[in-house]
């Protein structure tokens, strides 16, 4: 059976109320992303338990430090049986090559992958803070980067997945969160796109969070998003 390209974002404030969505779950239907403030308020057994259930989870802490302690930090997350963990190509090369080359000692590695532009950065937020250019432009900079650098794939806004799949071919990983189904809200997301069209412009993984852990039945709201994919 084919992997189900979705990664959803238990984007919860503890344990119990990520653990009572994820039993309604199934990991033949998606992959879970763990990010900074379910990890912090419940810490590495929140993963352990996600993937004693068969998940496999994504852990986004997006690593931004000098090289050996990101390095030390993304050796102690592998401890954690992730499938896949983050960081930020801004770091710079020597971060993300130290990275890379402590995992690869481990043999079987998680995938890594690094963090471009913020999808809730626009240019403006972008030349405030230093960054010249558009958002495409830093990303397909800071992408090359990380590719250059020997990392798996980038995470990137679903409007730079065409470009990038077209410079940095069919292997290299994208991971697109800002995907929302036409009937969700953008929430605090600026380059959206919808699940469909995402995957069509040559995104590798879909995280999707609110659309599906917001919903009613979340459940329902998981299979409607497969079956769109199915018929896009």
């Amino acid at each position: 059976m084919e992997s189900s390209p979705v990664i959803v974002a238990l984007d919860f404030p503890d344990q119990a109320s990520a653990l009572a969505l994820v039993e309604r779950l199934d990991p033949a239907l998606c992959r879970l992303k763990v990010g900074k403030e379910l990890f912090t308020r419940a810490g590495p057994p929140v993963v352990e338990a996600l993937v004693k259930r068969g998940y496999e989870v994504f852990l986004d802490l997006k690593f931004h430090d000098i090289p050996n302690t990101v390095a030390a930090a993304c050796d102690a997350a592998a401890d954690l049986g992730v499938w896949m963990m983050n960081l930020h190509a801004s770091g710079g090369r020597r971060m993300m090559e130290a990275a890379r080359e402590r995992l690869e000692r481990r043999g079987h590695r998680p995938l890594l992958v690094a963090v471009t532009i913020l999808t809730s950065l626009g240019e403006e937020d972008l030349a405030e803070v230093g960054f010249q250019g558009t958002p495409a432009e830093n990303v397909s900079r800071l992408a090359a980067l990380a590719h250059d650098c020997g990392l798996d794939g980038v995470v990137c806004s679903p409007r730079e997945a065409a470009m990038l799949r077209q410079g940095l071919g069919e292997a290299f990983l994208l991971v697109t969160p800002g995907v929302r189904p036409a009937t969700a809200a953008r929430d605090d997301q600026r380059r959206v796109m919808m699940p469909s069209d995402a995957l069509a412009a040559g995104a590798s993984h879909l995280v999707i969070g609110r659309p599906v852990t917001g919903a009613e039945d979340p459940v329902a709201a998981l299979q409607k998003i497969l079956q769109s994919l199915k018929k896009g």
